[in-house]
């Protein structure tokens, strides 16, 4: 009989399912930019998550107390670098509610106008990166087109394509070229008879359907716990919008045109289709502008300023509805020519702390998907 020989081996913890830790970034074509998330993995599932910002900091609010009111527009214009004019729009509506300056009403349907082509610009884009992150390269190219078809009436009126510094503390910087109303109510009916696009190539994909539905889904009860906002908080059922609730610019005016989108199911898929449907409803606000503004008489479209602009002692807020959510500027004056304080609350920022609450509990496969139906600049978290 041949002699056998046993043999123990000691496995320890290694039978056990072990903990990882593994980041996402800080470089990663998945997050928008510099932006890390350290993830804790048991196997392929998500424990926890961690979003850690700064790498692209550029102490905005610090700088703001070191110029004056005029070029504090500048500074307040890069954050989010998809939605510049609405950026500088909610500085000068903060400084303007501190001097109790009237803007000609000319140059207020001038900004709503601007302000919703800019909207359209910055939906354009996530509506074209997401399914691009998803593995669907085309809707990028279509989105791209369509973005250059509104790029030129904007560059043509501010001169700038991505950074317009076209608002002013009094109105905007200078009248409208003559014939841009034309050329951009041409170049908006283009754009809207080609968003169909969307609807067919994406939202009609069974694959995109299928990595969206029922994929990261937000709560009512998170959205108002971490302060989320903007098309974000609308798909999950959470029904605010400044412009409809706390009418600033001309959207009193324009309660019969616009109109706030909504879903309940608060996953991937209604986050795409809320940001979608309000590209229509944005395309269609740009109409209604357009069409006061064949109606107003000519007039000015600024306010005379003082060589040296000061802002009486005091402090006021400011908030707008900018395309990724709501934007608020506290500025807090001494009666100086530069604020004392002036605090950013930027839509981006809160909304990527729900991240926290979002990842755990899903498959690393579907983080990418979850990451990019949150819609946020970088920039705009780290101001």
């Amino acid at each position: 009989m041949t002699p056998t020989t046993e043999t123990m081996v000691g496995i320890g913890g290694a039978a056990e399912s072990t903990d990882m830790v593994l980041n996402i970034g800080p470089q990663h074509p998945s997050t928008h930019g510099v932006l890390r998330l350290k993830l804790v993995l048991d196997g392929e599932l998500i424990t926890s998550a961690e979003p850690v910002i700064g790498y692209m900091h550029r102490g905005a609010e610090k700088l703001f107390e070191a110029r004056d009111y005029r070029q504090i527009i500048m500074l307040a214009n890069r954050h989010d670098w998809l939605s510049a004019f609405s950026n500088e729009l909610g500085v000068v509506l903060a400084v303007e509610r501190m001097l109790g300056m009237e803007v000609p009403e000319r140059a207020v349907w001038l900004r709503t106008l601007l302000a919703e082509l800019n909207r359209v610009l910055n939906h354009l884009m996530f509506l074209g990166s997401y399914p691009l992150e998803l593995g669907g390269i085309t809707p990028m190219f279509y989105a791209f087109t369509e973005r250059e078809e509104l790029q030129h009436v904007m560059e043509e009126v501010s001169g700038g394509r991505m950074h317009y510094m076209f608002n002013r503390v009094g109105g905007l910087k200078e009248d409208l070229p003559a014939g841009w109303t034309t050329r951009a109510r041409s170049a908006v009916a283009d754009v809207r008879s080609r968003m169909d696009r969307f609807d067919d190539l994406v939202l009609g994909n069974e694959i995109f359907r299928g990595r969206t539905r029922g994929v990261g889904v937000l709560s009512p009860a998170a959205v108002h716990a971490y302060g989320v906002s903007g098309p974000v908080a609308r798909a999950s059922g959470v029904d605010l919008d400044l412009r409809r609730d706390e009418p600033y610019l001309a959207y009193g005016e324009l309660a019969d045109v616009l109109k706030v989108v909504t879903r309940e199911e608060g996953d991937c898929l209604a986050r795409f289709e809320c940001l979608l449907e309000q590209t229509y409803h944005a395309l269609d606000l740009a109409e209604a502008c357009l069409d006061r503004l064949a109606d107003l008489p000519p007039g000015p479209v600024n306010q005379r300023l003082p060589k040296v602009l000061k802002a009486p002692e005091g402090h006021t807020y400011a908030w707008t509805e900018n395309p990724l959510g709501i934007n608020g500027y506290y500025l807090v004056s001494k009666g100086e020519k530069t604020p004392y304080r002036l605090k950013l609350r930027s839509a981006s920022y809160n909304n990527i702390q729900a991240l926290t609450e979002l990842l755990p509990g899903t498959l690393v496969s579907d983080m990418v998907a979850i990451l990019g139906s949150m819609f946020f600049v970088v920039g705009d978290i780290d101001k």
